[in-house]
């Protein structure tokens, strides 16, 4: 049952009038049990799409994959995504590569990395890691063990990621790297859907993960993990989760494009303001949703971290944007980030083709048409990434989308021969 909000909301501005005629007003949308789908969750459940004259069923499901299938075969109008999906799409990866855009960015923030406790213990031991201990020196320190490992013939660890083409994938990849780490030769890498990750490590059957909340806090609170990095250690301003949907779909609904744009927006900014956490974590924690404890999403919510069993604690401002700062704009040079990396680690190769095509996923245009009128960026413009020094890069490095080749062969650690069986995995 939808709850409605007391909060005074404002109008449509320049907003495209409605019609009785065009599309669906009830729009299926599927998503994974994940914090970071808060916003669709909050406009279904405290009324901000029942505002727009739009009903959203949500529909929860098990992995990225089916997710995609499922957009691309019609079962869903709309889809909670991770942000590489639509590039991947219009790039014509994986094994379903039907078309997808996204016009509104779900936030940012929510990931994690965490490793199994008797890696970690053993990563303390072999390296002398202080308490505090820095993400990057978490990297170098795996990295030193894993030079133990090969020495004395050890199976190297197995870590887990969500999706070939995920943020997750990409800012494990990047960690291990920074830390000179080969993610292809001195690791494997293999998919594990979000809510099985903690059972995963539990059992043995995986050494570590990254995944988005509150699978890292769930694991560490059981006393199976250790959380050593956070995405806003890696690059706070990477992008998360996206609205994913068919551009034929999109064109031919505009208008209902540009409503449900406008109850994201508003949902956003309620997800934002603090007095709004305690309803949102009760909302999230419902087996409907999320399914997980509802102190540990307060918390995830809040930026308080749990890192291990033993009451190790840190707090992350900004742990989760879900609107602050344009956090919801697709800033096209995140596509164009995303495609540095899917070249980095071999899953395509670069071209001027690609870059045109890994540009069209990220469509800001609907946005800024949806919010006429507001405090909304006005460009395409492609910044230089990472030069902000609340927003850098661990490794120092910067982004310039003008130049990607130079960008992605400067990092010493890479794919150096791109696999074309890679890109077709999942």
């Amino acid at each position: 049952m939808n709850r409605m909000v007391s909060a005074d909301l404002t109008g449509h501005l320049s907003a495209p009038a409605r019609t009785q005629s065009e599309g669906p007003k009830v729009l299926r949308a599927g998503f994974i049990p994940l914090v970071d789908a808060s916003i669709l969750i909050a406009a279904a459940e405290f009324g901000f799409a029942a505002r727009e004259g739009l009903t959203l069923d949500l529909v929860k499901d098990v992995s990225w994959a089916n997710v995609r299938d499922r957009l691309a075969f019609r079962q869903f109008d709309v889809a909670h995504m991770l942000s590489p999906m639509p590039v991947a799409s219009m790039l014509g990866l994986g094994s379903n590569p039907s078309p997808t855009i996204t016009p509104f960015s779900l936030g940012r923030g929510g990931n994690a990395i965490t490793l199994s406790t008797r890696l970690f213990s053993r990563m303390k031991e072999t390296a002398h890691l202080a308490e505090n201990a820095s993400a990057l020196d978490n990297a170098r320190a795996l990295a030193r063990v894993l030079g133990v490992m090969r020495q004395t013939g050890e199976t190297p660890p197995t870590f887990g990621m969500t999706y070939p083409f995920s943020s997750h994938n990409y800012e494990f990849r990047y960690w291990l790297a920074a830390g000179g780490i080969d993610p292809d030769r001195d690791v494997k890498m293999v998919v594990v859907p979000p809510p099985m990750t903690s059972d995963a490590l539990a059992a043995g059957a995986i050494d570590g993960f990254c995944v988005g909340a509150p699978w890292n806090m769930v694991a560490s609170e059981r006393g199976v993990g250790r959380i050593v990095a956070a995405k806003q250690d890696i690059w706070p301003s990477a992008p998360e989760k996206v609205l994913g949907m068919r551009p034929e779909w999109a064109e031919q609904n505009r208008e209902t494009v540009s409503r449900l744009i406008l109850a994201l927006d508003r949902a956003a900014r309620w997800c934002d303001d603090p007095e709004n956490r305690d309803a949102l974590a009760d909302v999230l924690s419902d087996h409907r949703y999320i399914a997980a404890p509802v102190e540990i999403i307060r918390h995830v919510l809040s930026g308080e971290f749990s890192l291990d069993a033993q009451g190790t604690r840190r707090v992350i401002d900004g742990y989760f944007v879900f609107h602050e700062g344009h956090a919801n704009y697709p800033r096209p040079s995140k596509a164009l980030w995303i495609y540095s990396q899917m070249i980095r680690w071999g899953q395509v190769r670069y071209d001027e083709v690609g870059v045109a095509h890994a540009v069209s996923a990220f469509r800001p245009d609907l946005y800024r048409m949806a919010l006429a009128g507001e405090d909304v960026p006005t460009g395409d413009d492609f910044p230089i990434e990472g030069v902000d020094a609340a927003d850098r890069f661990m490794d120092g490095f910067v982004f310039d989308p003008s130049d990607l080749p130079h960008y992605v062969e400067a990092f010493p650690v890479r794919n150096q021969a791109p696999d074309s069986a890679r890109a077709d995995e999942l």
